[in-house]
């Protein structure tokens, strides 16, 4: 099933897309939920990112050519941090460059979407506190990164974290093809099998130190071939059994 949040006239809502249509449901897909029997047709609705999370907790250094390609030691247990939920935005949203930036990077990742209150989840019972998987981008101020102790500013900034374009639930995520594209050339290529810390162990591990909300999401880390992007650039994140995520890069005010 296939959860997507979308703006057509009169508000906001969720639905169910499924062969060129969105399903309205009655309220979110958190909670229980009804259809409403109002159906639109795909294209003539607005695809927002499919979840509010309340944070969004970020995986660093999780596959391995990534890990070289950036020269650092192999992590022996899981570092994350966080973003905020001010840094979501959704399909065909932008990626604004922020003040003092002079590199902007693409990090394409799967995101896991939590679907319920999970606190010390046992490794073995990860599915279970699951709703689905997104695409994402972890844009990141990569000079700015590489300046401050804190990744807060390079990481957290207003429209760092895309998602969408909906919520896949049925897919096995432990074997997916992930693929970054650039103005529509490849960037990025790998699947989610090359992760060092595979969906189980992040979620026992995310959730014995912070309880994650529904709707909360985990970007799972990135592959090699991160690079910089300018304004005027299109990046799609496109991750098979999911979809595509495509947003566009502009420069902001002090940028």
């Amino acid at each position: 099933m296939r959860f997507a949040r979308f703006s057509r006239p009169g508000g906001i809502s969720y639905g169910i897309v499924q062969e060129g249509t969105v399903a309205e449901i009655s309220t979110t897909p958190f909670l229980p939920y009804e259809s409403t029997g109002v159906v639109h047709p795909l294209e003539q609705v607005r695809l927002l990112a499919p979840c509010l999370p309340s944070k969004i907790v970020a995986i660093a250094l999780n596959y391995r050519d990534h890990v070289v390609e950036r020269g650092d030691p192999f992590p022996q247990a899981p570092v994350f941090f966080f973003k905020p939920s001010t840094a979501v935005i959704g399909p065909g949203d932008s990626v604004v460059r922020p003040p003092a930036c002079r590199r902007l990077d693409y990090e394409g990742e799967l995101a896991v979407v939590v679907g319920s209150v999970a606190r010390s989840v046992a490794e073995p019972r990860w599915r279970e506190v699951v709703l689905g998987y997104t695409c994402a981008v972890d844009a990141t101020a990569r000079d700015l990164q590489e300046v401050d102790a804190q990744w807060g500013r390079a990481k957290g900034f207003d429209t760092s974290a895309p998602l969408g374009p909906w919520i896949e639930t049925e897919v096995d995520a432990s074997d997916l093809g992930l693929q970054t594209r650039v103005n529509g050339a490849v960037k990025q290529d790998s699947r989610t099998s090359q992760l060092i810390f595979g969906l189980g162990k992040l979620v026992a591990f995310v959730t014995s130190y912070v309880t994650l909300l529904p709707g909360d999401v985990i970007l799972t880390g990135t592959p090699s071939g991160i690079g910089p992007v300018s304004a005027g650039d299109r990046v799609e994140v496109e991750i098979e059994g999911i979809g595509t995520l495509a947003v566009s890069v502009r420069d902001g005010p002090g940028s």
